[in-house]
């Protein structure tokens, strides 16, 4: 499997002219854009006409991104306003029930948790795409349901039984010093503020979205 290349790198390319790294792009974050549509509960066709202003808005703006990096929040964001904006046109053809505005702040705050957690889960995705081959065998089959045990692990990846839950830590420390995730942790995700960056690693707590995500916290 080849490492996912950084967003940043993908940016840089695409704003060059790089027609491959355009598609790149294009390929890994078009799911994010239309998880985006689906919490706004659009029709197909408006979902449609979303994703491709989202993808024309970025051909005029990728080579004056502020932060490359930051990448998948700039398309959150856009793909969020793009979908308002249609509900809106939307609204001022139909009538408006008073009676439907405390469901409508309840389905609001909902889609906000569910957009957090959209961008939160791409930023794992991109950051386990970097992380080395050994990490993401390991990570990868913790995720099993059940999850295998250590000495299962061992035997199969054919390490000593007592360093898989070493390594085990060393990778998640190393996936959340990935670019992508420690953007995310540094950004301010909810409750996290310990910022992913103290040396000890205590695996998935609420408040970490990288042990708690993967489901491979403290065992």
């Amino acid at each position: 499997m080849t490492p996912a290349r950084p967003v940043a790198a993908l940016v840089g390319a695409a704003a060059e002219g790089d027609r491959g790294a355009w598609d790149q792009i294009v390929e890994r974050y078009t799911p994010l854009v239309f998880s985006v549509v689906s919490r706004h509960r659009l029709r197909p066709a408006d979902g449609a006409d979303v994703n491709q202003v989202v993808w024309l808005r970025l051909v005029e703006q990728i080579g004056r991104l502020r932060d490359p990096a930051a990448l998948p929040g700039w398309i959150v964001t856009t793909a969020r306003n793009e979908c308002l904006r249609v509900l809106r046109a939307q609204q001022r053809l139909l009538p408006f029930d008073p009676a439907d505005e405390e469901s409508a702040v309840a389905d609001g705050e909902d889609l906000d948790a569910r957009l957090v957690d959209a961008e939160r889960l791409q930023a794992l995705r991109d950051g386990f795409g970097a992380l080395p081959e050994q990490c993401r065998r390991l990570l990868a089959r913790l995720l099993a349901d059940p999850p295998p045990s250590y000495a299962a692990l061992g035997a199969e990846l054919g390490v000593p039984v007592g360093s898989v839950g070493p390594t085990r830590l060393r990778c998640l420390e190393k996936l959340r010093r990935t670019e992508a995730v420690s953007r995310l942790l540094s950004g301010g995700s909810s409750g996290g503020s310990s910022g992913g960056s103290s040396g000890g690693s205590s695996g998935g707590s609420v408040e970490d979205p990288v042990g708690g995500a993967l489901g491979v916290g403290e065992r």
